[in-house]
């Protein structure tokens, strides 16, 4: 299993180095970027040349705010810039995002990010391969490529594609399109086993693929810390992180898997309330485990794995508490023998 990290820009630009070249130091094996308050792809060059070894990504990008155009030339430049090393990943976001924020076109998420996908691939294979740009779509259309716009052959390949998912039919289009797929955080080992991989593989048949191409990357709530008011702090924050994401409609599929789904209609009323902390009341010592793994750090490693080993390639954490760094890499190395 390999352990990946995440990089923020929380301290600046300049921690952003530091942080990058301190984690590839400590062992993780990708840093993944995620689309808040910074594009992603002003931060990755950075983390390009401070890095040298560990795979780098973006959890997530957001699809709909871009075209495969702009997508493709993007990711081919950081595909450069990092050796080869780079995972475009792809997110849909939801729909107020996607239309007030960004004001961009939303209809059929999964159908338009397949499109999406095999659009910026047309494109690849373009550049790499001299074929005539001829892609006619639904939602795309890519028919011209002149050789003043044109960066040719890239000598580490395209990059390597990722798509974020909840439900089936987005999780299907990873399946039959992608080479990484990228678990929601508001997920349980109940619902990746029962709905996630079946769905991944249904996706994979349609596109004749084996489904064993393609890696699982799942982020996981982690509760520890030193001292039982750590653990408190961690287990109060990660009750606030799974409320917040359960009021999102989209995401009620997971809470109807564990017979949960009637929280989903209550978390999004106190959303709309803007009762943001009381809504962490709501969730209970039995969800928080099955969405988080509350452990002390040494038996933290061991309890991913039960969960994990046999289903994800790739983990992740969100963990509000991550003790002193001896503690931690305990963990870290516990999870990677």
């Amino acid at each position: 299993m390999k352990v990946d990290g995440g990089i923020g820009v929380t301290g600046g630009f300049d921690h952003l180095i530091e942080s990058s070249r301190d984690q590839e130091a400590l062992g993780y094996d990708g840093l993944w970027v995620p689309e808040t308050s910074h594009d992603p792809f002003t931060m990755l060059p950075l983390m390009a040349h401070a890095t040298s070894t560990v795979d780098l990504g973006t959890s997530i990008v957001v699809g709909f705010a871009r075209n495969p155009m702009s997508l493709a030339y993007s990711a081919n430049d950081i595909q450069l810039l990092s050796h080869g090393r780079f995972i475009l990943g792809l997110g849909s976001q939801i729909r107020p995002h996607i239309t007030r924020r960004f004001s961009m076109d939303w209809s059929k998420p999964a159908a338009r990010m397949r499109e999406m996908i095999l659009a910026i691939k047309a494109i690849w294979n373009c550049w790499n391969n001299g074929e005539k740009l001829s892609f006619r779509g639904d939602f795309y259309q890519h028919t011209l490529m002149t050789p003043f716009f044109e960066p040719g052959e890239n000598p580490y390949g395209p990059p390597r594609l990722a798509l974020a998912g909840v439900g089936p039919l987005m999780t299907e289009v990873a399946g039959e399109t992608c080479d990484v797929f990228l678990c929601h955080g508001f997920t349980t080992e109940k619902y990746l086993r029962e709905e996630t991989i079946p769905a991944l593989e249904r996706g994979a048949a349609r596109a004749g693929r084996d489904p064993s191409e393609i890696t699982i990357s799942g982020p996981s709530f982690i509760v520890t810390g030193n001292s039982q008011e750590d653990m408190d702090t961690a287990r109060q924050a990660t009750k606030q992180q799974v409320a917040f994401y359960g009021s999102t409609p989209a995401y009620r599929p997971v809470l109807d898997c564990h017979g949960w789904g009637d929280l989903q209609t209550e978390l999004n009323a106190m959303s709309k309330e803007g009762r943001w902390v009381d809504m962490a009341n709501l969730i209970d010592e039995d969800i928080l485990a099955a969405f988080a793994v509350v452990a002390e750090p040494e038996d933290v490693a061991a309890e991913l794995k039960r969960r994990f080993s046999d289903v994800v390639d790739r983990i992740s954490f969100y963990a509000p508490y991550q003790g002193d760094r001896a503690r931690w890499q305990t963990i870290f190395d516990d999870l990677k023998r």
